[in-house]
């Protein structure tokens, strides 16, 4: 018998619990799972006979090492500044860990560690990251296998609101942690490189530098560029390459209408606002505004932000109760980022029919045999319910089936790992296409001349 030791059952953890108990039988496994919340954990186990819920404190290295050392394999789904921590415990008693996290620079320092005590540390298997690796790695390997150089790599993902539950004009609610979405892009520049020449986007610009984007069947979408492309380029052993550019997806005039509260500094969250528990809606929106004691709020937001009488951003603005004066946000002491947080997810949060979606889009421009060529990749998975959500699935499953190749001896690796490697992709690829998580990938015509002497850079 193979015993697995769970820490952590977040929101992510219930299709990985699922994945491994309807597993359980078939591969002789015997899982643990730690919460603070027993109950909770019994409700993802459903009954199950080959798992266990526990409480206890698993960010305590006294509580949970007599746990790792009974373990054959370990699942850290706690915090990802906590994974260390525990990689440092699956080293000293030689157990294999897997985190659905990035690997932080403390991670990385295990890696010869790790191989001396025979291990593998896995890290970064989820979607974003984990199944973006993956499905990426797949076709680069194939470009080099037949000979080809890379010249273009460019990815997306976002986490959206399925078609059937997009019933609001901003075609997005929250799937996932709100402070990241209303924080996106901050900390730095986006960087990237495009055509030899690296590039970057402030913060403040960011949402007006967007792509569109068309996927089969889904429609169109925009893209804005995540904070750092250009690690990606080690990663993917793509160092030479001249264009790579890494970036989160949203629906078509989703950004232009997000960068109104970009430009107002409704998103900043490195001070706090005076008075702010007794602030409705409207006066939060009014503090960012010139005072003028004869313009409504209204006026003089449209007039700041240069927005026409019958421009449709206006609409994703008043839907959103911005200009409410009838209740207090009612957070005290809080930055402009909570405020707004706040009001959001009022208004972007899912119906309990709602269903989510994860999409992911590729590109891939590549010189065979003296000839540019192109190859898109798509892949949209829509979640089953709020339980077994897209994100869930994308993030569980990818990771479930890394531990059951592991335990198996097929992913052999040893050290500190991002999931680039064949050995580890290709099984983990082949097994999600029986849960409907499949990429459609095709050759098509290349837009425009790729060459190298461009002029136009």
């Amino acid at each position: 018998m193979k015993d697995i030791l769970i820490l952590g059952a977040g929101l992510s953890s219930s299709s990985l619990v699922r994945y491994l108990t309807q597993n359980a039988e078939a591969n002789d496994w015997k899982i643990l799972i730690v919460d603070k919340d027993k109950a909770d954990i019994e409700s993802k186990i459903n009954g199950s006979p080959h798992a266990e819920a526990k409480v206890f404190n698993a960010l305590d290295p006294e509580e949970r090492r007599p746990y790792i050392e009974k373990a054959d394999l370990v699942i850290s789904m706690l915090p990802a500044r906590y994974h260390p921590d525990v990689a440092e415990d699956c080293i000293k008693y030689k157990k294999n860990l897997i985190t659905p996290s990035y690997v932080s620079p403390r991670m990385k320092e295990l890696h010869q560690k790790a191989v001396d005590a025979g291990i593998t540390i896995m890290n970064e298997i989820g979607v974003d990251p984990g199944i973006d690796h993956m499905s990426a790695m797949r076709v680069i390997d194939d470009i080099r296998d037949a000979g080809g150089e890379m010249h273009i790599f460019e990815s997306f993902t976002g986490g959206l609101v399925a078609p059937e539950s997009d019933d609001n004009p901003w075609n997005y609610k929250f799937t996932w942690n709100p402070r990241n979405v209303v924080l996106a892009g901050q900390g730095g520049a986006a960087q990237f490189i495009q055509e030899g020449r690296y590039k970057y986007i402030p913060y403040n610009k960011l949402f007006r530098r967007s792509e569109i984007i068309e996927m089969e069947e889904y429609g169109t979408f925009e893209g804005y560029a995540n904070r750092n492309s250009l690690m990606y380029r080690e990663l993917y052993g793509l160092e030479d390459i001249p264009t790579i550019y890494r970036g989160t997806l949203r629906r078509k005039g989703f950004s232009r209408a997000w960068d109104v509260f970009v430009q107002l500094g409704a998103t900043d969250d490195t001070y706090t606002l005076e008075g702010s528990e007794n602030m409705s809606n409207r006066q939060f929106i009014n503090s960012f505004l010139p005072y003028n004691e004869n313009d409504s709020v209204e006026l003089k937001l449209r007039h700041y932000m240069k927005i026409d009488l019958d421009d449709t951003l206006w609409d994703k603005l008043v839907w959103l109760g911005i200009f409410d004066d009838t209740k207090k946000v009612g957070l005290k002491d809080a930055t402009p980022a909570q405020m707004l947080q706040k009001i959001l997810e009022e208004k972007w949060e899912l119906k309990p029919d709602d269903k989510d979606m994860i999409a992911m889009y590729h590109k891939f421009v590549y010189k065979l045999n003296g000839e540019f060529k192109e190859i898109t990749s798509e892949m949209v998975s829509i979640g089953e319910d709020q339980t077994y959500t897209a994100m869930s699935n994308t993030v569980g499953l990818p990771l479930g089936i890394c531990v059951k190749e592991v335990l198996k001896g097929n992913i052999a690796i040893k050290g500190v790992h991002i999931p680039t490697a064949k050995e580890v992709y290709d099984p983990i690829l082949k097994e999600l296409e029986e849960y409907d998580i499949r990429f459609n990938e095709k050759e098509v015509d290349p837009p425009r001349l790729y060459t190298e002497e461009a002029t136009w850079r």
